[in-house]
């Protein structure tokens, strides 16, 4: 099982759950050109260990157990999987995941 960010980071970007993270698996990170680009934060689900460190962290409840990923995101799990294995999301990737 692994983490997934779901829709309400979406604007929100806050870094602390990439402060929790001891593996380093969330991106983009805050100090990379990415990071202003992107709507949200994602998991590598690859990285992950699973330890549950950036759940508490999270101000907007958005980071889920797999397990626990409301149905409404369940499209999430595989848009975080797809950022990190591409790299970034255009403006039109994005909005073709987020809307299955």
């Amino acid at each position: 099982m692994t983490y997934v960010i779901a829709e309400p980071c979406i604007g929100t970007k806050d870094t602390a759950c990439v402060d929790a993270c001891p593996v380093d698996c969330i991106h983009p990170k805050k100090d990379s050109p990415a990071h202003a680009e992107e709507e949200m934060l994602y998991i590598d689900p690859v990285e992950c260990i699973d330890c549950g460190a950036c759940v508490p962290v999270c101000p907007v409840s958005a980071i889920f157990a797999l397990d626990d990923l409301p149905e409404k995101w369940k499209q999430y799990t595989e848009l975080n999987e797809s950022y990190v294995k591409a790299g970034k999301f255009t403006p039109e990737e994005f909005a073709k995941h987020a809307t299955k």
